[in-house]
């Protein structure tokens, strides 16, 4: 895939770039692990300081962001302009945290017949970054807030449709007076990730994306022994139960299954409602995808923007017209317009059924799959029908199903009576094919240290000169 901007909303290539040649890969190389060499001594305060300057870039140049995203990659701009404010609110809560989370955590000296004894977090390295497209600001600054703040130097392998969302990126990061080499981007294709990968000098990797990315670069990383972390697809249940406030939950469920123009991991797919409260449900859903304003991103009154690329929108049609000929009923949209631009309507599919590729399979992009169930036991069973395990909606105010949903939901995350979403705050990630590890809070951070054990005998003799 060519290395290129393409607007969506024209399908208009806008500017392309040229990969960056074997010997440009190298000199990024060596001067990532130079700079680790003084940077990891580094203080927190300084860490804080430069990343405190990030935010401050970041609000200043919160236009010109948001702008470029909706450019690449099609988001509308009211969602791009939320995305740049979410980066710099996750910079300024690493900058104020990051010191306290990695605090030493004291040991058992009595137990283990120490004078002390602790355990230190220490940085690793260079850590390279295989990013997506749909959130190419949040996705990488989630990753690089706290690697920077831990001591870590990052390289990042963007998505080939973002590059000058990718390239701002590491000028962000110098303009707020990181050392240079403490972030850089790496302007290659998928092809390139594996001599990237197993070069001595890259430690670890962190990848979102899809389940064969994943696969490969956990294979590649597993060979050298190095540490991964992946955040792969979802297909998130939303479910209903009768106890529910129908009214808000129709309206949340409008919001997650079409943020990002419907191309999120978390997006909200597979809607799982009580036979009690289907119907009404099912109505008011329709009624509010049915009337989302899809149009130019850019314009302020835009609900959906386009797809991402001409592939997503094949591959969306292909999805709804497979089942359509299966025997699936389209609720609202379920066809594209046509004309210019990757654009697809909200769409809503009920009559779902094994052997539909929709049933099973991620869909991304802004189509919802509606089933009714006839219990709790039923409803978690469908829930539970999928390789993926990201995040999960529930909607209930039934405290006994409450805690049947937490305790028997396999996933990462699940939210009740409340949208899924990425809080710096919480850690995220999933189980089964959605990935494993977590990004976010403490657990996020420490995923790239050395959880380093120190001991200090009885016998041990302490000098100062």
């Amino acid at each position: 895939m060519a290395i290129a901007t393409i607007n969506p909303a024209t399908g208009k290539t806008i500017k392309t770039f040229e990969e960056h040649t074997g010997d440009e890969i190298d000199r990024r190389l060596a001067l990532a692990a130079a700079t680790f060499a003084d940077y990891r001594l580094t203080s927190f305060a300084q860490r804080a300081a430069w990343l405190r300057a990030t935010a401050d870039i970041l609000d200043e140049d919160l236009e010109q962001v948001a702008t470029m995203m909706t450019t690449e990659m099609g988001k509308t701009l009211v969602s791009a302009r939320q995305e740049v404010e979410k980066c710099a609110k996750g910079c300024r809560y690493y900058a104020q945290h990051a010191e306290g989370f990695l605090a030493d955590e004291p040991g058992d000296a009595e137990a283990t017949g120490a004078v002390s004894a602790y355990v230190t977090y220490q940085p690793i390295g260079p850590i390279l970054a295989v990013m997506p497209w749909n959130f190419p600001l949040w996705q990488v600054l989630r990753f690089a807030a706290p690697a920077l703040m831990a001591g870590n130097v990052g390289l990042l392998k963007h998505a080939s449709s973002v590059p000058q969302s990718a390239l701002y990126i590491e000028e962000l990061f110098e303009r707020a007076g990181f050392p240079k080499g403490a972030f850089q981007t790496l302007l290659i294709g998928s092809q390139k990730v594996e001599a990237v990968l197993d070069d001595r000098r890259v430690v670890a990797a962190t990848l979102t994306g899809s389940g064969p990315a994943g696969s490969s670069v956990a294979s590649i990383a597993g060979r050298n022994i190095k540490k991964t972390v992946l955040e792969l697809g979802g297909s998130d249940p939303f479910v209903v139960m009768p106890s529910a406030d129908l009214v808000r939950a129709a309206e949340v469920a409008t919001t997650a299954r079409l943020i990002n123009n419907g191309q999120s991991c978390i997006n909200a797919k597979r809607f799982i409602v009580h036979e009690e409260v289907f119907d009404e449900f099912r109505d008011r859903f329709v009624d509010a995808m049915a009337t989302k304003v899809v149009g130019d991103p850019m314009d302020e009154k835009t609900d959906v923007g386009p797809l991402a690329s001409q592939q997503q929108l094949e591959d969306i049609s292909a999805l709804v017209d497979d089942a359509v000929t299966k025997g699936a009923k389209v609720l609202c949209g379920g066809q594209s317009p046509g004309g210019v631009g990757f654009f697809y309507p909200p769409t809503i599919l009920t009559g779902v059924k094994a052997g539909m590729r929709v049933h099973l399979e991620e869909v991304f992009g802004p189509v919802a799959t509606l089933y009714a169930v006839s219990d709790i036991d039923e409803a978690i069973e469908l829930a539970n029908a999928t390789e993926f395990g990201l995040g999960a909606n529930v909607w209930t105010n039934n405290e006994t199903e409450r805690a049947r949903f937490i305790r028997d939901i396999s996933a990462g995350m699940v939210f009740v009576d409340g949208n899924t979403t990425s809080f710096p705050e919480l850690p995220f990630g999933g189980v089964g094919s959605s990935g494993y590890g977590r990004e976010l809070s403490w657990h996020g951070m420490k995923e790239f240290c050395n959880a380093k054990t120190v001991w200090i005998g009885k016998g041990s003799a302490s000098t100062t000169e």
